[in-house]
């Protein structure tokens, strides 16, 4: 028995030891980190939001903007908040999320409360900029996008976009960000939170054409928080259990979301970042050939609902991108090869360009875990 666990023990050494001399110098220290998070709490100051029969939505929002924020500090050291507001104060849709480009933001969420004609509605739902032909998106996209008739320049701001006319929402729909995946993955993380921990009615991750999401460029969500329209749920929200409930199932979606993308990007070459720029020039194999295992690694940098075209400025001057579309979401990579040692070099290079590319892989044209991958080509 002895003799078996020594045999183990010096066999673990001799698999770290191949681990690490097959990567030679690369070290796999994360590079792209989700530091920073804009909270937006919906309304405030002239534009009340939604009315309950005692509260306004731009009090509730505020408050539980504010816990999230709080959570995140206090539990995710090294991430900077940023809010819209901190007050009761009107802050223009257009400036909500010009404040996350400003400060490269990598997450953006906006909080808000639902309101509907019947009162029996209730539950909660997160929204992201898309295209949604149902009825009831769009009114909760014209109730939301309806404040910014209460700004002096709004047709300036918005290039002439009416919040009443269904023709507007489609070209609104033209403009969206292409970070479509990621959203509708924090999105997700969100709702079963509300469903599984805080015991909140799951309403569903929803695509809407609304202003507050359409500039950002980042990730970007809107929380519907429940109905203020529906007297439980109105009595609920305005208590301050009920919103440090809402609060933590944010927090705790926005940490399992930083963690999935983080562990997804784990995988960098410090040393190729760091290294002398002399090799940047190489050309990259962007070909797909055909190995024993049929595993392909790639990098993907863009995912959208509406088709990129080549040689768009979302590529940043990457040539020869791969478009694939899979359940109606566009998603494009590039650089394509049988190497992992090799797609972390490209990686490292796109990520100058684009610092929130990640590797992904593929075995016989079907995407695959990247964990699986390396398992079966010896890596783990």
């Amino acid at each position: 028995m002895l003799i078996i666990k020594r045999y183990l023990a010096y066999y673990k050494i001799f698999v770290l030891i191949v681990f690490f001399v097959s990567f030679g110098n690369i070290s796999l220290d994360a590079q792209y980190k989700i530091n920073t998070v804009v909270i937006d709490a919906g309304h405030g100051g002239k534009d009340p939001g939604a009315i309950g029969k005692k509260a306004y939505e731009k009090d509730i929002t505020l408050k539980i903007a504010l816990k999230l924020g709080s959570y995140i500090q206090k539990n995710l050291k090294g991430v900077k908040v940023i809010y819209t507001r901190k007050t009761d104060v009107f802050v223009e849709l257009f400036k909500r999320a010009e404040i996350a480009n400003k400060n490269n933001a990598q997450v953006f969420i906006s909080i808000h409360v639902n309101s509907n004609e019947k009162s029996s509605y209730t539950g909660t739902s997160t929204y992201v900029m898309g295209v949604d032909k149902s009825d009831e998106n769009l009114e909760v996209a014209q109730l939301e996008n309806s404040v910014i008739l209460k700004e002096k320049s709004y047709k300036k701001n918005y290039k002439g976009f009416d919040p009443n006319s269904p023709e507007s929402y489609i070209t609104l729909s033209l403009l969206q960000n292409a970070h479509l995946e990621q959203s509708l993955q924090l999105a997700k993380i969100v709702q079963d939170q509300f469903r599984k921990r805080a015991g909140r009615k799951d309403r569903g991750v929803r695509q809407a054409g609304l202003v507050v999401l359409w500039n950002a460029t980042m990730p970007a969500i809107l929380v519907e928080t429940g109905f203020i329209s529906n007297p439980t749920e109105e009595k609920y929200l305005m208590t301050d259990y009920g919103q440090s409930i809402i609060a933590s199932a944010i927090f705790r979606a926005f940490r399992d979301y930083k963690n999935q993308i983080e562990r997804n990007s784990k995988y960098v070459p410090v040393s190729v970042e760091k290294s002398n720029t002399k090799k940047q020039n190489t050309p990259v194999n962007n070909t797909y050939t055909k190995t024993e295992t049929g595993i392909v690694f790639r990098v993907q940098i863009k995912s959208s609902i509406n088709r990129i075209q080549a040689g768009s400025p979302e590529f940043k001057g990457l040539k020869n991108v791969k478009e694939i579309n899979y359940k109606g979401i566009y998603k494009y990579y590039y650089g394509a090869t049988d190497s992992f040692s090799e797609v972390l070099k490209i990686q490292a290079e796109v990520r100058k360009k684009i610092p929130d590319a990640f590797v992904v892989s593929f075995k016989n044209g079907k995407r695959i875990p990247l964990d699986q991958a390396l398992k079966e080509i010896g890596r783990r």
